[in-house]
């Protein structure tokens, strides 16, 4: 389980040091790609083949689900962790979540998502302020 909050920092070669307490259940390959309200999403393999197999179910049919299935195939890359415990982040994955040398990686349970510092930090404001109205909302759904 992929779970908690940490700061690291980018280098100059645009690699990332995977927290050691996460790195046993992310595995030694894994798939970055473009995620939602611009952070990217990273997915041990076994997760990623599990959603890459959802996402071909799709039907092409329909323009919202070609859309989606593109954002997230399509800037994906696979990656490895180094031996030093470091991952790679492309140029393009880089600019699509506006990733400066400050970054914070949350766990959320089977990926984890890479964020700019500032833009977590505002995500995290907005979402904690409305709080009490996501709780109700999702207490309708049984939650």
């Amino acid at each position: 389980m992929l779970i908690g909050e940490y700061l690291h920092t980018l280098d100059d070669k645009k690699r990332l040091m995977m927290p050691a307490k996460i790195r046993k259940s992310l595995g030694e390959e894994m798939v970055i790609t473009k995620g939602l309200d611009n952070c990217l999403f990273v997915y041990p393999l076994s997760e990623w083949q599990k959603l890459a197999d959802k996402l071909s179910k799709l039907p092409i049919s329909q323009g919202n689900a070609r859309s989606f299935a593109r954002l997230i195939l399509a800037g994906a890359s696979e990656t490895e962790i180094d031996s030093l415990g470091r991952i790679l982040i492309p140029d393009y994955l880089r600019e699509y979540a506006h990733l400066n040398k400050e970054i914070v990686i949350v766990g959320v349970y089977n990926r984890l998502e890479i964020w700019d510092k500032a833009s977590w930090e505002e995500y995290r404001k907005n979402s904690e302020s409305s709080g009490n109205d996501l709780a109700e909302k999702l207490g309708e759904l049984g939650i």
